[in-house]
């Protein structure tokens, strides 16, 4: 028989497979680039499209090779092809792999880092950095430990062996490194404090807490005035109280002796008076205001007081505006929620989203903020030519009465303090621009909740009031009379020749960060004096 027709067969099943493969790859472009395409166009978010415009081009090459291979392992034929099936493995082994670099790159850590920039916890800004570093290394050494093993058959087990070997001993020597490590990831997910807290460490030393990473944790120290890098794993092991937590002032408690024939009366209310008359004590502001002037008209080391106390009265005045913008705003988010329980029941129309979104407007003009949806190109794959997404963004306003311009305000004020010191003049705007970015990231993530609302439309009205709640307890904690200063009878004792009362001043200072952590050693100094100039007929000689 001649030999055309003895390999007829084999030529036959080739040409079957290649039509195969033509025609599969013919149907499944046009099932990725047009069907599924004009579906994923239609949908709100833009993660499915961006997906498949990185996957597409991946799965038709797989399709190919992978057709290719089953091709050539069904072939009957004393045609010796296997030389083809290592080629075909790697170009598949290496396929995937690029898919996955470009999976994890262009969707996986691209909608990460934009969920992150609208969350305000600290360990997405360490980890999902470690990991897109970390994960391509892994894809490739995967990929080439599987290209070894499948497709030039080298046998790894003697590999895997060497490496967990060599795994223990590396991990046996950086114990220390690796207990560090997973310390710093404990603290960056457990979050038992955040940046600008004022911590006392084992050692008595007062610090602001500056940066959690993922070895070491940066705290600036008052005493020294440098920063300390403390290993995550001493640190984890140290009892740490976090001196601005639950409230961010301090509070102090300081006695005080008079005589047992003092006037009861006008020593309460002259201790009260001082106390609340100084500026950087807690109380309520209209009264802090109004005994501002009648006490501490001296001097101390060559400083005029009052030159202190004309700005205490600015910053007083300017804590009062950002309070009262607060109230207003508090009060509107109020507002809101009440019309979200009215339009929610049985689900918002378009009209009602509208209606939801003109009144968050109104409360982001009396934050000094605008939304504006800015049109994005799709620039991640040469196919599209669709406008990625409607990218909402939230951007200041010049409004001189928004709560953000009073906030600045109030604490460009603060700055002019003549206590202050040169850290101070790095922390204060540092602390706050940090909380107005945490504001920003809450009410975008809001507004975006509020723009799509159908899978959440019934808990609105909860994240509503999740933001007052975190206004009041978290940005700027409200003033209660709770923190208004007190005096208090302690006891009586006897001296030598008289009896003595024994009270003592409980008050709160404004914020402990500032003067190296000495700002409350100051006030009370101050006050102790001032109570001296003005009782001195009572005080114990």
């Amino acid at each position: 028989m001649p030999f055309f027709f003895t390999n007829i067969e084999p030529v036959m099943f080739v040409l079957k497979s290649l039509a195969f493969t033509i025609i599969g790859t013919i149907l499944l472009y046009g099932f990725l680039f047009y069907i599924l395409r004009s579906i994923f166009r239609k949908f709100e978010r833009d993660i499915a499209l961006v997906t498949l415009n990185v996957s597409a081009d991946s799965v038709l090459i797989v399709f190919i090779l992978s057709s290719f291979k089953i091709a050539i392992a069904n072939l009957n034929s004393d045609l010796d092809l296997t030389w083809l099936n290592p080629i075909l493995i790697t170009a598949i082994i290496i396929s995937v792999s690029y898919w996955l670099w470009q999976l994890f790159t262009q969707v996986v850590f691209y909608y990460l880092k934009k969920w992150a920039e609208n969350t305000e916890i600290m360990w997405d800004n360490v980890l999902f950095p470690l990991l897109e570093t970390v994960t391509p290394v892994l894809i490739t050494l995967i990929s080439l430990a599987l290209i070894l093993q499948l497709s030039l058959g080298i046998n790894l087990s003697g590999i895997w062996v060497a490496l967990g070997g060599a795994s223990f001993i590396i991990g046996f020597a950086t114990k220390d490194i690796l207990a560090n490590f997973f310390s710093g990831i404990v603290l960056l997910i457990d979050t038992p404090f955040q940046f600008g807290d004022v911590l006392r460490l084992d050692n008595g030393n007062l610090g602001i807490l500056q940066k959690i990473g993922l070895r070491v944790t940066q705290i600036y120290q008052f005493e020294s005035h440098t920063v300390a890098y403390i290993p995550n794993s001493i640190l984890q092991a140290q009892k740490i109280v976090n001196v601005s937590r639950p409230l961010a002032p301090i509070y102090y408690s300081v006695p005080i002796t008079f005589p047992s024939n003092c006037d009861l009366n006008l020593c309460y209310q002259t201790m009260e008076e001082i106390i609340l008359a100084h500026p950087d004590t807690i109380g309520d502001l209209e009264t802090k205001l109004k005994y501002l002037d009648k006490y501490f008209n001296w001097e101390e080391t060559g400083k005029c007081f009052r030159a202190k106390k004309e700005n205490g009265r600015k910053r007083l005045i300017a804590e009062q505006e950002v309070n009262l913008k607060l109230e207003e705003i508090e009060e509107n988010l109020e507002a809101l929620v009440l019309t979200l329980q009215f339009l929610e029941k049985g689900g918002l129309e378009r009209d009602e989203i509208e209606t939801i979104k003109y009144e968050y407007q109104n409360i982001l003009d009396l934050v000094g903020l605008e939304f504006v949806a800015v049109e994005k190109w799709d620039k991640r794959h040469l196919f599209s030519k669709r406008k990625r997404y409607q990218l909402i963004q939230l951007e200041e306003t010049n409004s001189p009465k928004s709560l953000i311009r009073l906030i600045r305000k109030w604490y460009r004020i603060g700055l002019q303090d003549s206590n202050i010191v040169d850290e101070d003049q790095y922390i204060l705007p540092k602390i706050w621009e940090y909380q107005i970015e945490l504001l920003k990231k809450r009410l975008k993530r809001l507004l975006q909740q509020i723009l799509n609302p159908e899978r959440i439309e019934t808990r609105l009205d909860d994240y509503l009031k999740e933001l007052v709640h975190w206004l009041r307890t978290r940005f700027k904690q409200a003033r209660s009379r709770c923190h208004d200063p007190h005096v208090r009878m302690e006891q009586n004792f006897h001296g030598s020749t008289e009896i003595f009362l024994k009270f003592s001043l409980n008050y709160y200072v404004d914020d402990i960060r500032l003067e190296d952590g000495r700002r409350g050693e100051r006030v009370n100094s101050e006050i102790y004096c001032e109570i001296l100039n003005h009782l001195q007929s009572y005080m114990h000689s």
